[in-house]
């Protein structure tokens, strides 16, 4: 299953039969600089900081360093 970073919206759509779509907010839709943007963010929580940076991990190109490093 994919990784999702906010929640699911429902939106209603007129003229289908279902009349409901949804929009999930899936991690894989954003940019690294968004992603970045969101990890630097002082009011981004630490699970959802933990989610970004897995993310960018995976996508490469972005390093973190340790915080015992420097201890």
């Amino acid at each position: 299953m994919p990784i999702k970073l906010g929640k699911s919206a429902k939106k209603f759509s007129k003229g289908k039969k279902n009349n409901f779509e949804y929009d999930h907010d899936y991690i894989k839709k954003y940019t690294k600089a968004d992603l970045i943007d969101k990890y630097n963010s002082p009011t981004t929580i630490p699970k959802k900081k933990r989610k970004i940076k897995n993310e960018l991990v995976r996508r490469g190109g972005v390093e973190f360093k340790s915080e015992l490093q420097g201890q």
